[in-house]
């Protein structure tokens, strides 16, 4: 069994065999000293994945450590399953499906065993190139919106698209971000969550502050006076009972989304309106946000799109300073820790 590919890629079933091999089980992980070290770097993972979008390097020299860092991504999924926020949980999956991607870099031989056990039909061709069934390519390539991911500007040859090493290996990145995202929160029994406790609270706290540096708002609620002039007038007209066409209701509900209210604060500001229909205005308002669907919230448009759409009302001057509405109120705010636009 090679280790290294073990400790590298901690999802293959080989991983788990090489933990059963050396008689680690998970009520070991939890509690035997012996493990302490797989539970730290578990910590690590999520913590490096929260503040730095990555799964930190550790070297991988000894059998030891190849074991410890394998024990680790299940300490790390069950410290994830406890908290369980899909801000978490999908900053996580990116962050060790990204790792994949750039450890697949410097590894190719892994490629056809990672494609296999995310279950991605591919073939390795004489000419050393990749190629992926084109319903996987389909797949797990629809998120990315550049023209040269459409299926047309591909080179599609018995059904199989052939693919570049790096283009591989960034659509197995979106297949094990997905795989991730399905398998948790996992259940965790309660007797291991009483051990993972320090831990979860942990991350609980920098998972916080994370959340409040980047919220438009910094984690304080929304304040009407710093909403930008489009906002406003589509959110006057909703209030009023004006029939808003779909391009601004989306911008309206994804806007106050973003800024952090809940779904009962969003839904009560539509209930103002003197003719709130709430069973029309919950389904949409919950499949914007993501409640509906189960995932993260649609991302509000950009000035370009609003103006595009008719929904740009009454720039002022700091309007032709940006080039998102988000940015309109971290200004405002004084909240510039992030980048405009982000």
């Amino acid at each position: 069994m090679d280790s290294l590919r073990a400790a590298r890629f901690p999802f293959l079933r080989e991983s788990a065999l090489f933990a059963e091999e050396n008689s680690a089980d998970i009520e070991s992980l939890i509690s035997s000293p012996n493990y302490e070290d797989a539970r730290k770097r578990g910590l690590e993972r999520v913590l490096s994945a929260v503040s730095q979008h990555e799964v930190s390097y550790v070297p991988l020299l000894q059998e030891y450590d190849r074991l410890m860092e394998i024990l680790s991504y299940p300490y790390a999924r069950m410290i994830v399953s406890c908290i369980n926020d899909r801000f978490l949980t999908k900053r996580y999956a990116l962050a060790e499906a990204s790792r994949m991607n750039e450890l697949l870099s410097e590894d190719r031989e892994s490629e056809v065993a990672v494609a296999e056990e995310l279950n991605v039909r591919s073939t390795l061709g004489a000419d050393g190139r990749m190629s992926m069934h084109f319903s996987d390519y389909l797949r797990f390539s629809h998120v990315m919106k550049a023209v040269e991911w459409k299926l047309i500007n591909t080179e599609l040859q018995n059904g199989f698209v052939h693919l570049s090493s790096d283009r591989f290996n960034r659509l197995l990145q979106n297949a094990l971000q997905e795989r991730i995202e399905s398998e948790l929160p996992l259940k965790v029994p309660d007797e291991f969550r009483k051990a993972l406790k320090p831990h979860v609270d942990h991350v609980s706290v920098v998972l916080f502050e994370t959340k409040r540096q980047l919220s438009p708002t910094g984690g304080e609620g929304m304040n009407p006076d710093y909403l930008p002039p489009c906002i406003k007038a589509i959110l006057a007209s909703a209030q009023n009972g004006v029939n808003l066409p779909h391009s601004a209701r989306f911008a309206l509900v994804s806007y106050l989304n973003a800024l952090g209210l809940t779904y009962e604060q969003i839904i009560g500001l539509f209930a103002q309106s003197p003719d709130f229909d709430e069973s029309k205005s919950s389904y949409q308002i919950k499949h914007i946000t993501g409640e509906e669907r189960g995932g993260e919230g649609y991302t509000p448009p950009e000035c370009a799109t609003m103006k595009t759409n008719g929904i740009c009302f009454d720039p002022d001057n700091l309007c032709a300073k940006i080039n998102h509405p988000l940015s309109y109120y971290r200004i405002k705010s004084g909240n510039t820790q992030k980048k405009e636009g982000a």
